[in-house]
């Protein structure tokens, strides 16, 4: 199934229209988080809750941004093969 776009920007992790939410245990817990998200410029949401477990993927996600992936330059058709035989890559391995 194909995505459609819609024309409309997705809300950046943080900010004032996507808020990270998050969980945690306990009163301590809740101001060190929050002082993370304070000292970052972060909006947040926190919620206490002492009997569920601590749920942060959102500060992680903010704290290790995900890195752009790389793609690996394809070998063209006439190059010589990256085999290293010394024939060109079509007679070779791109059969």
């Amino acid at each position: 199934m194909a995505k459609i776009f819609n024309g409309e920007k997705k809300a950046k992790l943080g900010t004032e229209k996507k808020p990270a939410v998050v969980h945690v245990q306990t009163e301590e817990r809740l101001e060190e988080v929050a002082s993370i998200f304070e000292k970052n410029s972060w909006k947040y949401t926190i919620g206490l809750e002492p009997d569920k477990p601590e749920d942060i993927i959102d500060l992680e996600i903010l704290l290790n941004p995900p890195k752009p992936k790389v793609a690996e330059k394809k070998v063209g058709r006439n190059e010589p093969c990256p085999c290293g035989s010394g024939k060109k890559y079509k007679k070779c391995c791109g059969k």
